[in-house]
Parts: C-alpha cells; structure tokens; sequence
C-alpha cells in the first residue's frame, strides 16, 4: 500500500472515531457520558436536622442523624452547618424499625441470628430555591447480629449496625442520584 492511500484511511479513521465521540457524548451527566460534573454545581454546605421517628424503637432518630452528618463529613466535599446558613437541607423520618429471626437453632428452636431491618422516609432540598433534590420513600437497610450463647450480642449492637449501614446508604444516593 501506498503512503497516500495510508493518509487518507488515517483521516477516515480519525474523523469516524472523532464523530462516534462527539455524538456519544451527552451534555447532561445523566443522560450518558459526559465532561460536566453528576453534582450540582454550587452546593457546598448542608443541614441535616434530627430525624422524627415513627417507629417504637426510640433514641435511633439521634444516632442515624449524628451518623449521617459524620458519613457527609468523612464522604463528601459538602460542610455540614446549622440551620437557616444552610445551603441545603437533609430531612427524614424512621418510619419502622423492626426485628425479623434470620436463623433458627434446629435443636432449641431459639433465634441464632437476629436482622435489625430500618426504613426511612427521605428529602433532600434546596434551601434557596425549594426545589426537591431526592426523596425516597421506604428506604430500607437491614443488618444482621447473634444473640446466641457464645458471642452474645446484643440488640444495641444490632441497630447501631443498621444505623451506620442506613446512614452510608442515604449518602451515597446524595452523592449518585443526580
């Protein structure tokens, strides 16, 4: 082959590839790829107010809420501040919390291991617009703890299991869902 014919499948070959680029790219991040950002542009502080809890196992309103705002400090570029200095705002309520056997000794037929299974209800929202970032609705984690002879965990360990594993989860879709 000769160097001109070379050249020109050189420039045929570029200019394809440079059209497959250009066309399979999108301007909006979730559409497809793209060079802009998946985060809102601007958003550098959030509020995250105590969760309500609907559900009859009291105080983990706190702790998810103490882990969420520790779970944004550690993950995210984003400054956890008070109230109305916020430019955003994380709110939610526990709507159920609940306990469900997730083995079962065959010989005593006591409970080996225990699931500690959390809902939540969330809303993320701009404070300077009003608009809706995300919201969930039964948003739900479950971990898992052994109250059986031997190792003894108890049901503390169990929720702040959950508790953790909620806040990681409720963070991530902060940070992905846009």
């Amino acid at each position: 082959m000769s160097p001109r014919p070379r050249s020109i499948l050189r420039a045929c070959v570029s200019a394809c590839l440079c059209a497959f680029f250009l066309t399979a790219c999108s301007s909006d991040p979730t559409q497809g790829y793209s060079f802009r950002p998946a985060r809102l542009a601007g958003i550098k502080t959030i509020s995250v107010p105590t969760f309500e809890n609907t559900s009859f196992m009291h105080g983990l309103e706190y702790d998810l809420s103490e882990a969420i705002v520790k779970e944004v400090q550690r993950n995210t570029q984003w400054v956890v501040v008070q109230g109305g200095q916020a430019q955003t705002k994380l709110t939610g309520a526990i709507t159920s919390a609940a306990m469900q056997p997730l083995s079962v000794s065959s010989k005593t037929g006591m409970v080996m291991e225990q699931g500690v299974e959390l809902s939540v209800d969330f809303e993320w929202r701009d404070a300077r617009t009003g608009e809706v970032l995300i919201a969930r609705k039964g948003f739900k984690t479950m971990q898992s703890f052994v109250p059986a002879r031997g190792t003894d965990e108890t049901l503390a360990l169990g929720q702040h299991a959950a508790v953790q594993e909620l806040a990681r989860s409720i963070v991530n879709e902060l940070r992905s869902s846009w």
